[in-house]
């Protein structure tokens, strides 16, 4: 039961990340390479603002502010300076690894024995605990700690997925999403898509530095090198989202991705459990991201010379 509550913990807090993607990479169909260093910034702010005494709350809003400008800063790279919006990533997160560690101060923070934003629920939990440190889920005993951030994440998880839903069905929002499907009118509406990409990829990285700083709390420590291969994680949590339940309606979009998350990390977290190598994960994800990439073109492929070879016969 740990397990499966450690899963979905991991994979809310990490579908944060996956929204931002689905901002950058699908919306406006930019490839942006800043993930990998919005959400170590987002861990390692929220970190040491919450050692000098900070609120876990007002922690994680200046994590999702700081990666915003971390986002706005390579859209600017893009459109002002024409650089490609790779080489645009690129440097913004080579920049974010120094600035990560000025933030830090050394490699890695420990949070031990601090408030998080699940203090509430976790209070609110061990009254009904009756002080115990433990909660019978199916009989199984579930930390309170652990119980509390999941139910924490979900809520949190679920309110940005209606209020961003909700943000994209907006005038503004359909000109956010038209800017990556047709630019061209977009300018003929007389709306700056340039000023639109930049605006994405500041909500974007926001959520992901968001997600970075949730990360942090609930883990326990923030470290400089916990942003690598993200990108890669969110690009591969999207992709089954999409297997699962389509892209009929930005709604149906949102949610799948959040489930896309949770179902993955899920399977990550079973094939640790079943003796995979730790060291082996990234190269594991990598793998999955190329199935996931190929299966649907080798389905479709083959559903063709199927229906082709019936037609024959």
């Amino acid at each position: 039961m740990n397990l499966i509550i450690g899963a979905f913990t991991i994979g809310l807090i990490l579908s944060l990340l996956s929204l931002g993607m689905l901002i950058s990479f699908r919306m406006i169909k930019f490839t942006d390479i800043t993930v990998d260093g919005s959400i170590t910034l987002g861990a390692s702010l929220s970190a040491v603002l919450i050692m000098a005494g900070w609120s876990p709350w007002l922690a994680i809003a200046m994590a999702f502010l700081a990666g915003s400008m971390a986002g706005a800063i390579t859209g600017i790279l893009h459109t002002k300076f024409k650089i490609q919006e790779i080489l645009a990533g690129i440097l913004m997160m080579t920049a974010l690894y120094s600035i990560n560690l000025r933030i830090m101060g050394r490699s890695n923070i420990p949070l031990l024995d601090t408030k998080t934003v699940s203090e509430g629920t976790k209070n609110l939990l061990l009254q009904s605990a009756e002080g115990g440190k433990n909660i019978l889920i199916l009989g199984w005993p579930v930390p309170v700690s652990d119980l509390a951030f999941f139910i924490t994440s979900l809520a949190f998880c679920i309110i940005l997925a209606i209020v961003l839903t909700r943000f994209l069905l907006t005038h503004f929002g359909t000109a956010l999403r038209a800017t990556g499907n047709n630019p061209q009118m977009v300018r003929a509406q007389g709306v700056n898509n340039n000023t639109m990409v930049v605006f994405s990829l500041a909500l974007s990285n926001g959520l992901v530095a968001l997600s970075g700083a949730l990360l942090a709390q609930y883990q326990g420590f923030a470290d400089v090198q916990m942003g690598i291969g993200m990108m890669v994680w969110g690009l591969a949590s999207i992709i089954i989202g999409e297997a699962l339940v389509g892209k009929s309606g930005i709604g149906i979009t949102i949610t799948g991705a959040i489930l896309g998350t949770i179902l993955f990390r899920l399977l990550i977290a079973i094939a640790l459990r079943w003796g995979l190598n730790p060291n082996d994960l990234k190269l594991v994800t990598a793998l999955f991201v190329f199935v996931a990439l190929v299966a649907p073109y080798f389905f479709k492929s083959f559903s063709k010379k199927f229906l082709r070879g019936s037609n024959h016969a």
